[in-house]
């Protein structure tokens, strides 16, 4: 007679659900998608304003000083001397300010493993630095292109941004110039037409990143230059004092300085048992010569051109 075995039970294990509830969670820092490298701010020349206050001084009429070569007969040579503007220029630094409120309870109890107030704050003085770059394009005051001048505008044709109009660029501020600046979709947009036209831009590695250039000069991308209708504008810039450019301002050594302009102070804790934060950043911008600046108008940025490439 034959005596059926029965196969061995098998043992049932936890389940992941049930695991899970002792282990422990790897949590990153909270993410902002609108957090951007900020590339304007870090080419930009900075420079350390006392009391708020900064005076670019100009010369007036230089075609008037008075040059000439040596005289042979020994006739007096001409007098002559530079003059300045009797009303320059003050810039004024602005403030870029927001209150952060935290609950004390949400910091006692829920800052493990990230400190709740210095996430708070993180993020916070994030925000306010995209704003400053915001600003440092488009403020109406000090803004870049509020500053270019008139004869230093250069309208384009309908059309996308054209290697052509890069060197029209170049030839109003060729005195050493910097970099271009534009929206992200102008940097695609000059790209697609340079290939097209089969002189594909090289390209330069800066803060660790790549970066499409022409002549030489890096095109810096920032998603704050106006994109409207599918159009946007290319600016090229010089900076520094030392070469009559552009230079940003900044106020050094606030209380509570975190950063260059930045501060940040505690304010109280009122009754609600709510803790107030003043983050603040003080910055201006100046151009110190008019041919420190020039802006390309009007750029199609938003039709592909279905031509087959051409060289030359």
């Amino acid at each position: 007679m034959t005596t059926a075995v029965n196969p061995p039970s098998r043992s049932m294990s936890v389940s992941d659900k049930a695991a899970r509830t002792l282990a422990n969670t790897t949590k990153t820092v909270p993410q902002m998608a609108s957090i951007t490298p900020r590339w304007l701010v870090h080419l930009m020349s900075w420079v350390p304003v006392e009391a708020g206050i900064y005076r670019v001084n100009r010369v007036d009429h230089p075609e008037s000083v008075r040059i000439e070569c040596d005289n042979y007969d020994e006739a007096p040579l001409p007098d002559t001397f530079v003059d300045y503007a009797q009303e320059p220029r003050e810039y004024r630094l602005k403030a870029v300010q927001t209150v952060l409120d935290l609950h004390t309870r949400i910091a006692d109890l829920y800052s493990s493993p990230h400190n709740q107030t210095a996430q708070q704050l993180r993020l916070t003085i994030e925000a306010v630095k995209e704003h400053q770059e915001g600003e440092l394009i488009n403020s109406p005051d000090y803004g870049l292109l509020s500053s270019v001048a008139g004869s230093q505008r250069i309208p384009t044709l309908a059309g996308p941004p054209t290697p052509d109009d890069l060197d029209a660029l170049i030839t109003k501020v060729w005195k050493q110039p910097a970099f271009f600046l534009t929206h992200p979709e102008g940097v695609a947009a000059f790209g697609r037409e340079c290939t097209r036209r089969g002189v594909p831009p090289a390209t330069v590695s800066m803060f660790g990143s790549q970066f499409l250039t022409w002549r030489g000069l890096p095109i810096i991308p920032s998603d704050k230059v106006p994109l409207e209708n599918g159009r946007t504008k290319f600016l090229l810039l010089r900076t520094g004092e030392s070469r009559q450019g552009v230079v940003g301002l900044f106020q050094p050594g606030l209380s509570g300085e975190q950063g260059m302009g930045l501060s940040v102070r505690f304010m109280q804790i009122d009754r609600s048992a709510i803790a107030s934060y003043l983050v603040s950043l003080y910055c201006s911008l100046a151009v110190l010569t008019e041919d420190a600046l020039a802006v390309l108008d009007n750029v199609e940025v938003d039709k592909i051109h279905d031509y087959a490439p051409t060289y030359r």
